[in-house]
């Protein structure tokens, strides 16, 4: 089966094709990466709107300084220059106001007419700026009419006209050498974060490749802990759980074995039976049915007193048969099981015992019960009980046997105890657990108990009680289910 790749569904076109989102096709490196640069994108953004905002404030400030200067150096002007005559006065304001920064000076006559050097200095007329960045930054132009008096007489005009573009040229200078040191800098940090995203995100791609050996079965995968912390314990988390799918499958391989084993023992102990008990038993109704056909074909009438001896031998090897039948169909399964109440049933089990085993005392407890909890849970209980009660004698020579078994109606179980007081666990079997995965490793009988509970959900506990064991089951029971009384009919 072909799992379907992680991430969000595909995304139905109108044409009818699945395709996948852009983002989530991309790997996660590349996310973080993109992310990492949306930030320094939106850093960047941000940065060049407040140099915006700084520079048309520190550029008005200039704007202002620069008009009080050139307002000084026209008045110094006119006061060094108040011998001079009109013309030379001029001459002398148009030569210092040449190439000022900022603003730029049209000296007048009293005509109205523009006063020229001789030999004007040359002025830059490109600039670096681009024009919409001048734009963000160029406050409104501000023009004065400054009147230059000389000796009480108005003998021209200085035009002063702000111009911003040469501190707008510093900003911009000074803006692509920061661009480009950021440029740098996040280029070499995004090259950085990419390496290091690689070798953080190496162990998911581990992780990815440990996944499909599992789901491959192969249960030998581990993973590497790996420097992160957070990721160190997923790799323990993944290996711990490789390791218990491991010990499942070895497990479960044992007990195929075992299943295998107990089907061939009990077709063995089976055929021995059908041998030893029901073959002498067939042999003799054989022998006693040829014996009447003789006395019936004899010349002589047959002696009737031995014909009722032939009878009732007949009729008790049947009867033998009937019993060594009922043994067998019940060791398969019990035939009362789903016929009568299970309290019941446990007692036919403990009666059945007591027959068997007339050195051992049995005795059973049995309260709350319902009539039944369905095959499962009823096969289990029984199978439990007996199981529990086999090992108690064969096991452990116990002379007393007690059963308990009792709906927990608060808790919505059943709870099974069992004691013995026998020689107890023997050492090579290792110690208990009080849980069914706490590592008990019982015999075939017991661990076929502990499956059979494990199935049902429900809890197998076996310790020592010195002297003897004690055997606590108990199963869940579902809260909504229906009492089963309807009969069974055995397969």
């Amino acid at each position: 089966m072909t799992l379907p790749p992680p991430g969000p569904p595909p995304v139905e076109t109108a044409s009818g094709a699945s395709r996948r989102p852009t983002w989530a096709a991309l790997p996660t490196r590349a996310r973080l990466v993109v992310l990492v640069l949306a930030i320094d994108l939106l850093a960047a953004l941000v940065s060049f709107s407040l140099i915006v905002v700084n520079a048309r404030s520190a550029v008005e400030v200039e704007m202002k300084a620069a008009l009080a200067n050139i307002e000084l150096i026209v008045s110094d002007t006119i006061g060094l220059a108040q011998s001079d005559s009109p013309a030379r006065l001029l001459q002398t304001l148009e030569l210092r106001v040449q190439g000022l920064r900022h603003v730029r000076v049209a000296v007048f006559d009293a005509e109205g007419r523009k006063v020229a050097l001789a030999n004007p200095r040359p002025r830059r007329e490109t600039h670096l700026a681009p024009r919409w960045f001048a734009e963000l930054i160029a406050p409104t132009p501000q023009r004065d009419d400054l009147p230059i008096v000389a000796q009480e007489h108005r003998i021209g005009t200085a035009l002063i006209t702000t111009e911003p573009l040469d501190e707008i040229d510093e900003v911009w200078g000074y803006t692509v050498s920061l661009s480009l040191a950021s440029l740098c800098l996040n280029l070499g940090l995004l090259g950085a974060l990419y390496i290091a995203f690689g070798r953080v995100l190496a162990p998911l791609t581990q992780l990815a490749d440990g996944l499909t050996q599992l789901e491959r079965h192969d249960y030998t995968a581990r993973l590497d802990p790996p420097a992160s912390r957070e990721l160190a314990v997923i790799a323990e988390r993944f290996n711990s759980v490789a390791g218990a799918l491991a010990e499942a499958r070895a497990a479960n391989g044992r007990l195929n074995r075992q299943l295998l084993t107990a089907q061939d023992d009990e077709r063995r102990r089976t055929a021995l039976e059908l041998h030893d008990e029901f073959g002498p038993c067939l042999f003799a109704l054989e022998a006693n049915a040829a014996s009447v056909t003789r006395m019936a074909q004899g010349a002589t009438e047959p002696d009737r007193s031995k014909l009722a001896a032939r009878a009732e031998e007949i009729s008790t090897i049947v009867g033998q048969v009937q019993g060594l039948n009922r043994d067998l169909l019940n060791r398969l399964r019990p035939h009362a099981l789903g016929q009568v109440p299970l309290a019941e049933c446990l007692q036919l089990l403990l009666r059945n015992f007591r027959s068997r085993h007339p050195g051992t005392t049995f005795s059973g407890t049995f309260t709350d019960l319902a009539r039944g909890y369905g095959d499962l849970i009823d096969l289990t209980v029984f199978r439990c009980i007996q199981e529990s009660m086999t090992n108690a004698v064969r096991h452990g020579a116990a002379r007393t046997v007690t059963v308990e078994a009792s709906e927990r109606a608060v808790a919505d179980e059943l709870r099974l105890v069992i004691r013995d007081d026998g020689t107890g666990l023997p050492a090579d079997h290792g110690t208990p657990s009080a849980s069914l995965d706490g590592g008990f490793r019982g015999g075939m009988g017991l661990s076929g108990m502990r499956e059979r509970v494990e199935a049902l959900s429900g809890t197998f506990r076996l310790d020592n009680a010195a002297p003897g064991t004690v055997v606590r089951i108990a199963i869940p029971l579902d809260p909504e289910r229906a009492e089963d009384t309807s009969p069974i009919v055995p397969a």
